[in-house]
């Protein structure tokens, strides 16, 4: 055993998902981290209410390297995490939305990341967009039979949200049929376009570079991006303004699919561009990606784990919280306090 896997400690158990499941397929591909998340991160910001949370914080800005890692490490841990760590976090994250509250600017209409609508767009963009960069620069296309187990297995990831995993669609189908219900309530904003094109950046979530390597990371960074919009249907980069020719369409998929594929070859390059991108993450997926089984074989559902661990759901959590913020924003005209945010650190990762 190398050095670097003793350092690396096995999880509890197998989560929610373990061997077998669409979710480590998918999600285990080095295209999920990369493009994945990014074409999610930027789709995101189509909500409004969603844009006036994240751009009301800045972080995207300020921070984006942090706000990158903590994303990645927080979805890699539903995927890959034991049953008590995905659970904490999950509770966590409640705290960290209760912040996200306040009045979008164009409509005047109050916003909150809790809101189950909110965080259903987020899952579901979330899901969608890792299977669509695994099925057009990873892994390739699912079987009707899987992908009707990715969106069932989605199901299971809502319960660590505060949407309500009855809204989740359990098809291929039933996804497009989300989406286009959304087209209406969607909209780009100066500040959505702002952020878009920020987040379409990949170097943003760079460590700093060496000037001799800077022009290879410049072209890398043209070829993720080209990649991400060509991951978006037309009608999505017509609102967001953000097109492209079909032949750069055509001629990023070779390039994606050939560089995933090299990272696909060694567990070791990947966790070496993760460590990169997400360090943090690191120990999440580590395990997985080297084969090192977790202290037990069980895979949980949420509710045995809420059970076991006494949490409460998402949804019902945290409402003194909550109710403290809304006053502080809402009543005293304050800004909301930063608690939830500082006790996350020690669980998805630093904010500095």
């Amino acid at each position: 055993m190398t050095k670097r896997k003793t350092e690396i400690a096995p999880m509890q158990d197998y989560g929610f998902f373990g061997p077998g499941s669409v979710t480590w397929k998918v999600w285990g591909s080095a295209s999920s981290a990369v493009t994945g998340l990014q074409r999610a991160v930027v789709i995101e910001e189509l909500d409004p209410g969603l844009i006036a949370a994240v751009d009301a914080t800045g972080a995207n800005y300020d921070r984006p390297r942090t706000r990158y890692d903590r994303t990645i490490r927080y979805f890699a841990m539903v995927a890959f995490a034991d049953s008590r760590s995905v659970s904490k976090a999950a509770d966590v994250l409640v705290k960290v939305h209760s912040k996200a509250i306040g009045t979008e600017p164009v409509s005047g209409s109050p916003y909150d990341a809790n809101d189950p609508g909110s965080q259903l767009w987020i899952l579901l963009t979330g899901w969608h967009s890792v299977l669509t960069a695994y099925e057009m620069y990873g892994g390739g296309r699912l079987t009707r039979e899987e992908e009707n187990r990715y969106w069932e297995e989605c199901a299971i990831a809502a319960e660590f949200q505060t949407c309500d995993p009855a809204d989740v669609p359990r098809t291929s189908e039933g996804v497009r049929e989300y989406f286009e219900k959304m087209r209406p309530r969607l909209a780009v904003s100066e500040a959505a376009r702002r952020m878009m094109d920020h987040l379409l950046n990949a170097k943003v979530v760079l460590p700093p570079t060496p000037p001799i390597a800077r022009p290879l990371v410049g072209l890398m960074n043209r070829v993720l991006r080209a990649g991400c919009i060509a991951t978006m249907p037309r009608w999505m980069r017509r609102l967001s303004g953000f097109d492209q020719p079909r032949f750069v369409d055509l001629l990023v998929r070779p390039i994606l699919r050939f560089g995933y594929a090299r990272i696909e070859r060694d567990p070791r390059v990947k966790l070496a561009v993760l460590r990169r991108l997400a360090p943090s993450a690191v120990p999440v997926v580590a395990p997985y990606a080297l084969g090192i089984p977790p202290q037990s074989d069980e895979v949980l559902t949420p509710a045995q784990a809420r059970a076991r661990y006494g949490y409460d759901k998402p949804a019902d959590a945290h409402h003194t919280l909550r109710a403290k913020q809304r006053e502080r924003v809402f009543g005293r005209h304050l800004a909301p306090s930063d608690e939830g945010l500082i006790e996350s650190q020690a669980i998805l990762g630093n904010l500095s």
